[in-house]
C-alpha cells in the first residue's frame, strides 16, 4: 500500500482522492485547527498535528514516518488571482519553500506541490524546482483542470508531481487512467427542496445582484434555472449555466442557485454539502466541525479529490510495472 504524509492538509480533500486510489494517510499536518479536526474525523488512523510547518522539526518526525509520497498543497492565497488587487504576503508565499526540509528529512520516493498556476510567476518559484530537482527528482509541471477529471468543477490547478526515479508523466497519462463522466453544475444541486429559497425580487436585495439575474434571464429566457457568480472577474456577466462545470469555488460564498416557482423567481446560497460534491470528495467525507462559513472556507481551499485520486493511481501503475520488470 502507498503511504502518504500531507502537509497543509485542509479538511482532507485531496487525501480522500489519494485513499479512494487504496493510499494510506500516516501523518497530516495544517495550521488551522478546524482543519486538523476535520482531516482526523475523515482520517482516524493518521496522526495529525496542527501547527504551522516552519514550527515542526521534520528530521524528528523523519524517524517515525517515511512515507512512498510527500503531498503538499502549500498556502495559496497570496499567488491566487482572487485576491484581486491585493498584495501578496511573501510569508504565505514562502510555504512552498518550507517543504525542502521535509523532502530532505523524509526522503520519499514520490513529491506531490498543489497550487494555482499564478505561482509560477512567484519570484522564487524556480528557485523551488530546483531544490526538488537537486534532491534528484524528476519535475513534472502540470496544469490540470478538474472538470477533465470526472469533477463538476471547472478548477485548474499546477500540479508538480515528482519522482526521484526520473518518471515522467504528462496530462494524457493521467487522462488515460479517467473513465468517469463529465458532470455539470447541475449534478451537484440538491433538488429535494430542503434549502429555503427566497424571491429575487425582494426588499433589501442588492441592485448588483438583480442586475446579475437579469442578464441570465434575457440570455435564456424566464423560467430557466441558473447560478449567479458573485466575485467574478472573467467578465462572463455574474452567471453560469447549470449544464457545464461550476466555475471555481473559493473560500468565499459565490454561488446561488436561481429556480422558479410559477413566474416567480426564487434565489438561495448552495450550501456546503453541494459545493463538496463539487470537489469530488464522494459520500465517505465528512464535514462535522465549524460553522456554515467555516465549511465553505474548507472546501475553497481543498483539492478535488478526482483529480489526486488519478495522481495516485499512477503512482501505484508506476509500482506495478516496476515490479513486473523485476519478476
Amino acid at each position: 500500500m502507498v503511504t502518504f504524509v500531507d502537509l497543509f492538509c485542509g479538511g482532507g480533500f485531496g487525501g480522500r482522492g489519494a485513499v479512494s486510489a487504496r493510499a494510506k494517510p500516516i501523518l497530516a499536518v495544517d495550521a488551522w485547527e478546524l482543519a486538523a479536526k476535520t482531516y482526523k474525523s475523515n482520517f482516524p488512523s493518521a496522526e495529525v498535528i496542527c501547527s504551522p510547518i516552519e514550527e515542526l522539526k521534520p528530521s524528528q518526525l523523519a524517524k517515525l514516518y517515511k512515507p512512498d509520497v510527500l503531498l503538499t498543497s502549500p498556502e495559496c492565497t497570496s499567488h491566487s488571482i482572487a485576491r484581486g488587487s491585493k498584495p501578496g504576503c511573501e510569508k504565505s508565499k514562502e510555504t512552498a519553500i518550507g517543504i525542502v526540509p521535509w523532502i530532505n528529512a523524509m526522503k520519499p520516493r514520490w513529491l506531490i506541490v498543489e497550487n494555482v498556476n499564478r505561482m509560477k510567476k512567484w519570484g522564487r518559484h524556480n528557485e523551488l524546482i530546483s531544490s526538488i530537482e537537486s534532491h534528484g527528482y524528476q519535475v513534472n509541471d502540470l496544469l490540470l483542470n478538474a472538470a477533465d477529471f470526472g469533477t463538476a468543477q471547472s478548477r485548474k490547478r499546477m500540479f508538480l508531481i515528482c519522482d526521484n526515479e526520473g518518471t515522467v508523466i504528462n496530462e494524457k497519462d493521467l487522462k488515460s487512467l479517467h473513465n468517469r463522466r463529465n458532470k455539470t453544475a447541475r449534478d451537484i444541486i440538491d433538488w429535494s427542496g430542503k434549502y429555503r429559497s427566497n424571491p429575487l425580487y425582494k426588499d433589501g436585495r442588492a441592485q448588483a445582484t438583480i442586475d446579475r439575474a437579469e442578464r441570465a434571464m434575457a440570455k435564456l429566457g424566464h423560467k430557466k434555472d441558473f447560478i449567479i457568480v458573485y466575485y467574478g472577474s472573467d467578465y462572463a456577466g455574474g452567471w453560469q449555466s447549470l449544464d457545464v462545470p461550476l466555475r471555481t469555488v473559493t473560500t468565499i460564498d459565490r454561488f446561488g442557485l436561481v429556480t422558479w416557482k410559477g413566474d416567480t423567481p426564487y434565489l438561495r446560497m448552495l450550501q456546503p454539502q453541494e459545493l463538496m460534491k463539487a470537489m469530488g470528495t464522494g459520500s465517505k467525507h465528512v464535514l462535522p466541525h465549524g460553522s456554515r462559513r467555516d465549511k465553505v472556507k474548507l472546501c475553497g481551499n481543498g483539492v478535488c479529490s478526482p483529480v489526486m485520486e488519478i495522481i495516485f493511481k499512477k503512482i501505484s501503475q508506476v509500482y506495478a510495472s516496476e515490479l513486473e520488470l523485476v519478476s
